[in-house]
């Protein structure tokens, strides 16, 4: 029979035994390398204009990398930010509105302060100075009314003003989204499209990945669980050949609260003892580490 491949053999033997030099044997668990992967999806739909990514290509965090056609939607906005400028020339100038009548109110209260005088002096009656009085108050009638009337009809502009406002700002938000941009700092995986297909929003457009930081997917004996916890530094081993090891430094990052792949029968304490607990390992990537590469987690010295 061949050897046991790939993840089978990381579950058939979820706990290797490495040598420390001194004939003691060290305990640690083996798995695979994975990092944080990003599907991006197009988030308009359109002819892709451009499309620069590339398979292996480093990007970074909110870099354009190509470009779906918005030339509808710039016409719509266009018509729309048309439509608020006429919308703002109906505006009213409410001081330069109001001041022909404010000047005559102006003089009738001047008109208003001689007849007083030309009373208490009895050079006049005072029907001459009732009547400017009502002169007066037919004014700031006139004046209060023209104000409420110029006042709502601005509301009125304001108000259609700020609905165009807003179809603009979405407009604007639906031409941003025709950029093509990577979300965060990473490597290209996979390109599902090409320049001048047709992108229907929703639509994968290429996978990247945070090769900065690996997280190495190991599982645990059950027997070793309680000797690691989160945050505890350990030591990976991972082979590039027969002859070619390199060392990092890894911190548990995250520890499964429940164990996988358990038989429903496991009743007695050595049949929960072998049970399998997955443990990701943090490890910062020198450039040599790819995703699937196989590693061991040290666990002790």
């Amino acid at each position: 029979m061949g050897k046991p491949r790939g993840l089978a053999a990381i579950l058939a033997l979820p706990l290797a035994f490495m040598s420390c030099g001194k004939g003691e044997v060290v305990p640690s668990a083996q798995g695979s390398f994975e990092a944080t992967e990003v599907i991006v999806a197009a988030e308009a739909s359109g002819r892709i204009l451009s499309f620069e990514a590339a398979e292996g290509q480093t990007l970074e965090a909110g870099q354009v990398v190509g470009a779906i056609d918005d030339l509808q939607l710039r016409l719509r906005r266009d018509q729309l930010l048309a439509s608020r400028s006429a919308v703002e020339s109906r505006r009213s100038d409410v001081d330069r509105q109001l001041a022909a009548i404010r000047q005559e109110i102006d003089t009738a209260k001047k008109e208003r302060q001689r007849a007083q005088n030309l009373v208490r002096a009895n050079a006049a009656n005072q029907k001459q100075l009732d009547d400017i009085e009502a002169q007066l108050a037919a004014l700031e009638k006139r004046e209060a009314a023209q104000l409420t009337a110029l006042v709502n009809a601005n509301a009125g502009v304001s108000g259609e003003s700020a609905s165009l406002g807003l179809q603009v700002a979405q407009l604007e938000d639906q031409i941003a989204k025709c950029s093509i941009t990577s979300p965060i700092e990473g490597t290209v995986l996979v390109k599902y499209a090409q320049a001048g297909e047709y992108a229907a929003q929703g639509k994968a457009l290429f996978k990247i990945a945070d090769m900065r930081s690996m997280l190495l997917r190991a599982y645990l004996d059950a027997g070793l669980l309680s000797g690691v916890k989160l945050g505890q530094e350990l030591r990976v081993v991972v082979d590039f050949g027969e002859r070619d090891r390199r060392e990092y430094s890894g911190r548990v990052a995250w520890i499964a609260s429940a164990a996988e792949f358990t038989p429903k029968t496991a009743q007695t304490r050595d049949e929960r003892a072998s049970l399998v607990y997955a443990m990701k390992v943090a490890v910062e990537n020198d450039g040599y580490l790819k995703i699937g590469m196989y590693g061991k987690a040290v666990l002790g010295e």
